[in-house]
């Protein structure tokens, strides 16, 4: 059940402004890409049609296998792996040239972000490439109120059309979703350049960073 509503919920992001944003920097057909938290394979499907090698990552067993029936289904599976694992396990086999991940570093208290965010820096080569997209909080504490007073007002109210008031505010209890002006320097200390950067809704961050050669 939970899968079947999963895409519903997550909405159907179109991931073509995510594989230009590697493209941008230079990946392309030779590229190897790591997904990590694929879901669906909302990125990763698309993405293997572009990329010389897509490895999809989910932590659910379920979540893999019916990820790996779709991608055989649409693209016969011949570019795209699908691994179970997760941001502190998975270890791919060589460095690769980009990581893409969206709305799964938020599962992850800060300390372990930054450990999850070293390791990723660890799995890229020199210059590759991590677009990151997240539930990320650009305000201040004081402001936190009146930003997730309007963010609920525009929920769902129904749980079969979205996420509702209350599924945010199950988030804001239960997960990590941190400040911008924390996870910003947990990338630089990681070894990562953030390149570009915009919000919507003061909420959704998305990223786009290079591996530097500066990191604590």
């Amino acid at each position: 059940m939970f899968i079947t509503g999963y895409d519903r919920k997550q909405g159907y992001p179109d991931p073509e402004a995510d594989i230009a944003a590697f493209e941008q920097h230079g990946l392309g057909g030779d590229s190897t890409v790591v997904d990590l938290g694929a879901g669906t394979g909302q990125f990763a499907i698309p993405a293997a049609a572009r990329f010389g090698r897509v490895t999809a990552v989910d932590v659910s067993p379920a979540m893999v296998a019916a990820l790996c029936a779709k991608a055989e289904a649409a693209t016969g599976g011949s570019a795209l792996e699908c691994v179970r694992g997760e941001f502190l396990s998975y270890v791919p086999a060589g460095h690769v040239d980009g990581v893409y991940t969206r709305n799964a570093l938020h599962q992850l208290p800060d300390f372990w972000k930054v450990i999850a965010l070293r390791r990723i820096a660890d799995m890229l080569r020199p210059g590759g490439v991590l677009r990151l997209l997240d539930l990320v909080y650009d305000f201040g504490p004081g402001e936190a109120d009146a930003v997730f007073a309007a963010w609920f007002a525009h929920a769902a109210k129904d749980p079969a059309d979205g996420y509702t008031a209350a599924d945010y505010a199950e988030h804001i209890k239960t997960e990590y979703s941190t400040f911008r002006w924390l996870l910003e320097p947990m990338l630089a200390a990681t070894g990562f350049e953030v390149l570009d950067v915009s919000f919507k809704g003061r909420l959704y961050g998305a990223y786009t960073c290079v591996k530097s050669q500066r990191r604590c």
